[in-house]
């Protein structure tokens, strides 16, 4: 029997062509997500070990990294690192060096005042140069380090970016007004976030510490030690040096390090398994593929498996024999598909580092053991459980009955029990849909759509029929017989029409889905902006760090503005218990201050309790979620803690609507700001203009901010183009990673229709011989192919509108008044896609058919 399964292999090695590479294409995304990550994980692990090659202990101090990348600014009255720490330190015992450092933002504009890079890897460092005068953390490519205020070293791929060379003059922005600064050198960095594509750069060490800090300050200390001395017993002396607090913390370089591994893993973790979640949805489109290329092959070998009953082979050994085709069949594609993965992992390393400027470090390519192991085991296990279905209806065919019978057709019994199983299904689906929309539950909602997407796959075959159906009068009217014959080919065997279509159902199920998802959400957040922000203009910094103080100032003087306020938030302690004496309450919240005077020209203020007025009145406003949370109501009294210590009250004075642009604690600015950290500016500035929004109040807003390359001045299309842009950016990324199971849907209709083609030898000749010619024989089988892919893209299409609109309600909460938009364009496009699928997947198998020898087709068995 396995010398049998062996030789049916390689006599249907051409039907079983588009299953291997089904299941290739699967296992390719297997196993390149896993080389992949593991290349990226060894890389990025590998470059960070280097930053701390020759660091035995470093010394943090949390507060002034917080107030140099301004997160929350201001003094702190707790111990600090100074110059006389860092001297200290170096004395100790076992210390060879120890070296201050300070870190901060600090953006770089290129030539036309642009910022380079994203805003949020814009580092600033200080260089500290040695005995050579060189800083071996960075070492140079050209000229010097820097040296006093008015210089500055540049990473080489920035000063690249900028088209900056030693000598030239670089506009440089931190949290205060642009500089105008010598780029005196050119240097490398190990720095990650400089790596990825964020910009460096270095300061002489006064000058780091009078932008980001205060003189004598760092925001860590760096120790190298002594050759043979033991990083643990200096890290003992360190910690009994150095006292050790809340902001103040000693580790070793060690454990550094692999605290960066862990998190580095945790990252590389998260990508594997979204990646893999979509390479699941790819194989399980390969299940339908598999299933049905035996399916039909059983179907045609039904004598020979007769004939092996008639002489001795039991049901097993017809089971197993099929089951060995499989596992031949996907150890090979398995086999493949890792080959295919390892180069899809190459490919997209050099994809990302080349056109994408990922800046991914480099690396050896990672192909691990277990990486090996999973990908060939999951494609042969897909492979075997795809075929398990029909080796048992193989072991299960009468030697007498199948003698006479080309393919048993399936009993009313088995239909009634399918319909059953797959009504229960869609009625659970349903019903978890409703009930996940309703409770804005999206596991609920998943589980429903899952549940729902079984169900229908189930009742495919009783859809069948009647849904192309509803081509055959349009079939026969625009192709007469050729249309009728194809109508009558696509409903002959449903399941197989089915299972064909199914596999085209999934990912356009998934692309439906996402799209009107993608539109529904940028529609709600078109009319948020719309509605809720009255501003014509937001000024912030690009990283999302906080605003110079002095910028609400400038925006204020700026001719063309009739009102303008800050949005500043603070983090305050709030009191001990609530109204009623609980006690129970969280005594740490963050308070949004405005400008009271103004804010109701430049956002929309809606309460469901209390007044509007409050701000005015000094008091205080809460979110309707804060205010179900701390149990709060309008006349409630707020005890609050502000970050210099003051203590005060407020009372709230009303609850806003949920949705809306203000949420949680907003409070006048006049009350808030007074006791806010010193030096601690604000998020953003809203504005409104004159003349309202127009060119010229936007170019004075960016010339009172000085130029900065690191504050955004965006109106209300630069949001919405803003917003959309991301959504898009996901979505096509989606797209692309669900490409694979569309592709792998094109081979299963390729391969039904050959497979199809094959089985009606016969009746095709017949047809030939009556009259239809070659033409007509090829445009049956493309309208057929045409119809089946029809048929998946509607469903598809139907059922992803259904799961979007439950997943939209679920997003309620998050985006206010949202409701569900079915773009009509990309829906039809969709179809149109199906379509053409059809028909490119029929140009084989059609051409094959028309160019069938007709006698020799009559006369086949």
């Amino acid at each position: 029997m396995y010398r049998t399964a062996l030789r049916n292999v390689l006599a249907h090695k051409g039907r079983l062509l588009m299953t291997v590479l089904a299941v290739m294409l699967g296992t390719a995304f297997v196993a390149g997500t896993l080389v992949f990550t593991d290349t990226l994980g060894n890389a990025l692990r590998s470059q960070s070990a280097k930053s701390y090659t020759d660091i035995a202990v470093t010394i943090s101090d949390r507060s002034a990294v917080d107030r140099g990348y301004d997160l929350s600014g201001g003094s702190t009255t707790n111990p600090t690192l100074t110059e006389s720490t860092r001297k200290a330190v170096a004395l100790l015992p076992g210390a060879a060096e120890a070296r201050g450092v300070v870190t901060g933002f600090a953006g770089i504009a290129d030539r036309k005042g642009a910022l380079i890079g994203d805003g949020f890897s814009t580092t600033g460092t200080n260089y500290v140069p040695g005995a050579d005068g060189t800083d071996p953390r960075y070492p140079l490519v050209d000229g010097r380090g820097p040296r006093g205020s008015g210089e500055v070293a540049l990473d080489v791929k920035t000063a690249d970016k900028g088209g900056y060379k030693v000598g030239d003059t670089v506009r440089v922005a931190v949290n205060g007004p642009v500089m105008e600064l010598k780029l005196t050198g050119t240097l490398h960095t190990n720095d990650p976030r400089v790596v990825s594509g964020g910009s460096l750069a270095a300061f002489d060490t006064a000058t780091a510490q009078q932008l980001y800090l205060s003189p004598g300050r760092f925001a860590e200390i760096d120790v190298k030690g002594r050759p043979g001395a033991d990083d643990r017993a200096l890290l003992t002396a360190v910690r009994q040096a150095v006292p050790q607090d809340d902001s103040i913390e000693a580790k070793t370089g060690r454990e550094l390090a692999d605290e960066q591994d862990r998190m580095i893993q945790e990252g590389t973790k998260g990508m594997s398994g979204v990646l893999l979640g979509f390479a699941a949805i790819a194989l399980f489109v390969g299940i339908f593929i598999i299933a049905n290329t035996f399916t039909m092959l059983v179907a045609q070998r039904t004598k020979e498996l007769a004939l092996l009953r008639a002489v001795g082979a039991n049901r097993r050994q017809v089971t197993l024999s099929v089951l060995v085709e499989a596992l031949l069949v996907g150890l090979t594609a398995s086999v493949a598909g890792l080959l295919a993965g390892i180069g899809i992992a190459t490919g997209l390393r050099s994809l990302l580092n080349g056109p994408m400027e990922a800046n991914l470090p480099d690396g050896p390519l990672v192909v691990a053991p277990s990486t090996v192991l999973v990908s060939v085991a999951i494609g042969v296990l897909v492979t075997v459980l795809a075929a398990w279905l029909p080796a048992l209806r193989a072991s299960r065919i009468a030697p007498v009955a199948a003698m006479s019978s080309v393919e048993q057709p399936a009993t009313q019994k088995s239909l009634r029990v399918r319909n059953t199983i797959g009504l229960l299904f869609a009625a659970a689906g349903v019903g978890g849909l409703l009930a996940g929309a309703a409770g804005k539950e999206g596991k609920l909602v998943g589980a429903g759509a899952g549940a729902l997407l079984i169900g229908v796959f189930v009742l495919t075959p009783l859809l069948a029929r009647p849904l192309i159906a509803l081509f055959a009068p349009l079939l026969r009217r625009l192709y007469g017989t050729p249309g009728k014959l194809a109508r009558e080919n696509a409903v002959r065997n449903p399941r197989r029409t089915a299972a064909t279509a199914s596999a085209l159902t999934i990912g356009v199920t998934l692309i439906t889905a996402l799209t009107v998802i993608g539109a529904s959400v940028n529609k709600a957040v078109d009319e948020e902006t719309e509605n809720d922000t009255k501003a014509d203009y937001t000024v912030a910094m690009q990283n999302s760090s906080m605003l110079s103080p002095e910028v609400a100032t400038q925006v204020a003087r700026t001719p063309g503005v009739s009102a303008m306020s800050v949005v500043r938030t603070v983090l305050v302690g709030t009191g001990a218990g609530d109204a009623a004496g609980t006690g129970d309450r969280d005594d740490r919240e963050v308070v949004t201050s405005v400008d009271a005077a103004t804010i109701d020209q430049l956002a929309t203020i809606t309460v469901k309790a209390g007044s509007a007025d409050a701000l005015r009145r000094g008091e205080l406003l809460v979110g309707s979620g804060t205010a179900d949370r701390l149990r709060l109501k309008p006349g409630d009294p707020l005890a609050f803690t502000y970050p210099d210590g003051t203590k005060g009250s407020l009372t709230v004075g009303g609850v806003l609507e949920a949705g809306t642009a203000l949420a949680g604690l907003v409070a006048p600015d006049s009350v808030v700001g007074p006791h806010a950290a010193p030096g601690t500016g604000p998020q953003k500035v809203l504005v409104k203009g004159v003349n309202g929004a127009d060119a010229k109040l936007k170019q004075a807003l960016r010339d009172a901010t000085g130029g900065n390359p690191l504050i955004a001045v965006k109106g209300e299309k630069d949001i919405k183009a803003e917003n959309r842009q991301l959504v898009t950016a996901v979505l096509n990324i989606m797209y692309g990673l669900l490409g694979m199971s569309v592709v792998i849907a094109v081979l299963g209709v390729v391969n039904t229709m050959a497979m199809s083609v094959f089985e009606r030898r016969r009746e095709i000749g017949m047809l030939r011989a009556i009259g239809l010619d070659r033409r007509g024989i090829g445009r049956m089988v493309r309208l057929e192919s045409l119809m089946i892919a029809l048929f998946g893209g509607v469903v598809g299409v139907l059922l992803g509108i259904v799961t979007a609109w439950a997943g939209t309600r679920t997003m309620a909460d998050t985006f206010k008044g949202i409701t569900t938009v079915v773009p009509p364009v990309q829906i039809l496009g969709f179809l149109v896609a199906a379509a053409v699928i059809g028909l490119l997947a029929a140009l084989w198998p059609a051409r094959r058919a028309a160019r069938m020898d007709i006698l020799g087709a009559i006369k086949s068995e």
